[in-house]
């Protein structure tokens, strides 16, 4: 097996013949290899498949999304997936990349390291141009991988390894896909899904035009969007699009997890299929499930925060119906693409935009200004996970008037341009001395035949996203559920709301940086983009943003030294398994461990659970990145560690004898590492 293959060891050799049989979607779902993939008669498009990890430090890190300082990683739960589709147009050769990414944000300086890793390998062939990264937006992920302030406050600075790990997990995903470039089909096709998202912001919506909430009368956007990769009949991937809030993970959990829509993922890739590669190399199967105008759009039906240990259930059950929408498609006949593949890309600076009179909607010309957080934007979403306690969302006149009075004094033009905003940071203006937020951003519009994502760096509600979508589709033609918003795109810049939302001044108006007219900024150059795309002109790239890898402060020491605790090594059994076991129970076995951030095992395991075979083999049935299993890390003293593994028992787990085995790695005082292993004693499942 390939060296940079990830480690799923009952997973990596099994042909396409065994996948025959499989569950629900699996006779359409079963991956064929490279000699199977016959292409289809005039489809007219090359596709790649690219699956890879891209999970960072798993302990003593600050995980991001809640703006929580108190939410420090202390293991694992899910590792986080990077998936990639290249699509080619045969015809003319050009290509675009599709990433998916089970991260929090996508930080320029993510989007800028993913770029160089393409270029030194292929040279032109991938650029910003056409390379579209998204993230899912787990709040479950780890942190302190931006080059910008703002977004490594709660992580205590810069975190190197999960950056490395971060970047070098997405580029293998498009090395990968690149790879399995192969004749394929290409289908569309739209669902609706409800009871799994709820608005958030009901006020907000509320503010909205007669037409913009008509289009979604239970204020929810219930549009689930599949594109699905054909080879010989069979489906081989899938990127599916729906908008919700990754934040059925609670602020209360330590494990890094890759929430509602990383379960989505692994269910279809893991528990259907069973199977990561086949005999040949290529993945069998990869489906992705993206982010579209998920900015309003919550997972907490209730309308209040998750708790510990709930979160757990109610991540896989909103998972999972994320997945029953999605693959319910594939059995429907859709829409097979065809048409051209192109794509376009500009940076915009928006905290400059002048903004013509027929996009702001009232007949007037209007600026954008500097990014300023606003009161409500520290109050937090109260439905997700509240932030910063004294602050409201709403007015918070005495957090204005303090800002104003005391820290510093809005000039006319700034309050002008983002009143009704109470300012609570004018970031802007810290920006002069150190880059807190991005101002200068990537805007981008890709095109799959029919299909075309708007490249969004940020979180856009569901009615700002309709008004982007309508722009795109009145220019170049398409019907409107064919253009789909792409959040969480090659950037992040926070919350883009409608500037009637943003009046309201709840969460997401608070968060909407630069001001009321950020929409119709954003509007008018999608505008410029679908011009472009449509006739087939270029564009000037606009102002980049500046590399800023120089600049990144660290401020939290590495691990220093490992040792296991008096009279033990390192792998040793503290608490062992009980003897039997029945499916549902959960075995537990705490080891005598090392700091995980030593080596973050990116492609392999911490952990498997393993199965004697007859004969006396070991087979592996699990590892960390299942479901079933969670790897806790705590520190016991100054140097040592406690690992605790845990496995629930599937149902249906094949009765036998089975053990535990930790994989760490222990630093020396003078830097050197040491891998070790555990195991724990046999265990019977009965």
């Amino acid at each position: 097996m390939p060296a940079e293959r990830p480690v799923h060891s009952r997973r990596t050799v099994l042909r396409a013949g065994a996948l025959t049989g499989l569950g629900l979607a699996g006779a359409q779902a079963a991956g064929a290899s490279r000699a199977d993939a016959a292409p289809a008669s005039g489809a007219g498009y090359l596709v790649g498949r690219g699956l890879a990890d891209a999970t960072g430090e798993v302990a003593e890190v600050g995980m991001m999304g809640y703006g929580r300082f108190d939410q420090q990683a202390a293991g694992l739960h899910t590792r986080l997936r990077a998936r990639a589709f290249v699509v080619a147009d045969e015809a003319s050769g050009r290509r675009v990349v599709l990433i998916v990414a089970d991260s929090p944000m996508i930080f320029g300086s993510v989007h800028q390291a993913v770029l160089r890793r393409l270029a030194e390998r292929y040279g032109d062939l991938y650029t910003e141009q056409n390379v579209l990264i998204t993230a899912t937006h787990t709040h479950a992920g780890p942190g302190g991988y931006s080059h910008h302030l703002l977004y490594n406050t709660t992580t205590f600075g810069f975190h190197r390894k999960t950056f490395e790990a971060v970047a070098d997990g997405l580029f293998e995903a498009v090395r990968r896909a690149h790879d399995d470039l192969a004749p394929s089909e290409l289908v569309l096709s739209h669902g609706t899904l409800t009871g799994a998202s709820v608005n958030r912001s009901r006020s907000a919506f509320e503010r909205n035009p007669k037409a913009d909430r008509d289009h979604f009368p239970d204020a929810v956007d219930p549009l689930t969007t599949l594109l699905r990769v054909e080879r010989a009949g069979r489906t081989v991937g899938a990127v599916n699009w729906f908008p919700v809030h990754s934040t059925s993970m609670s602020g209360d959990n330590r494990l890094i997890s890759a929430d509602n829509k990383g379960y989505a993922a692994y269910h279809w890739e893991r528990e259907v299929h069973d199977v990561d590669y086949l005999s040949d190399g290529s993945p069998a199967f990869v489906s992705a499930f993206a982010q579209t105008n998920s900015g309003d759009m919550s997972p907490n039906l209730d309308l209040t925060p998750p708790t510990t240990p709930e979160d757990f259930a109610r991540t896989r059950a909103n998972g999972l119906r994320q997945y029953e929408a999605a693959a319910a498609q594939v059995h429907r006949p859709g829409v097979r693409l065809s048409g051209p593949v192109d794509s376009r890309l500009v940076y915009v600076d928006l905290s400059d935009v002048t903004v013509r009179p027929e996009f702001t909607g009232d007949g007037r010309t209007h600026r954008t200004s500097k990014p300023c957080v606003g009161a409500a934007m520290a109050a937090g979403s109260l439905e997700d996970g509240p932030a910063f306690p004294g602050f409201e969302e709403g007015e918070n006149p005495f957090w204005d008037a303090v800002s104003d009075s005391v820290i510093y004094t809005v000039s006319p033009e700034l309050a002008q341009a983002q009143a009704p905003k109470d300012v609570f940071v004018p970031i802007g203006e810290m920006n002069r001395v150190y880059p807190w937020v991005q101002e200068r951003v990537p805007v981008m519009l890709v095109r799959i035949g029919r299909l075309h994502l708007i490249g969004i760096p940020g979180e856009v509600t569901i009615c700002a996203g309709l008004r982007l979508r309508r722009t795109v589709a009145g220019i170049v033609g398409a019907d409107l559920d064919d253009v789909l918003v792409a959040g969480y795109a090659n950037a992040y810049f926070h919350y883009l709301t409608t500037p009637e939302e943003y009046d309201a001044q709840q969460y997401e108006g608070g968060s909407t940086l630069f001001g009321r007219w950020q929409l119709p900024a954003l509007q008018q150059t999608a505008a410029e983009l679908a011009t472009a795309l449509r006739d087939g002109t270029d564009l000037p790239l606009g102002p980049e943003a500046p590399d800023l890898s120089g600049k990144a402060l660290s401020l939290q020491p590495g691990v220093v030294l490992d040792a296991p605790p008096v009279f033990r090594a390192f792998g040793d059994v503290l608490v062992g398994p009980r003897e039997n076991y029945r499916a549902g129970e959960r075995v537990e076995v705490v080891f005598a461990g090392a700091h995980p951030g030593n080596d973050l095992h990116r492609g392999g395991t911490y952990l498997e659970v393993q199965r004697q075979e007859s004969g006396g083999t070991w087979r592996t049935v699990a590892d960390d990145g299942d479901w079933a299993t969670r790897f806790h890390w705590k520190r016991d003293g100054i140097a040592a560690s406690r690992v605790t593994v845990t496995w629930d028992i599937p149902q249906g787990t094949v009765p036998g004898t089975h053990r535990i085995v930790y994989h760490g790695d222990a630093r020396s005082v003078v830097g050197t590492l040491t891998p070790f292993t555990g195991t724990s004693p046999a265990f019977a499942v009965r």
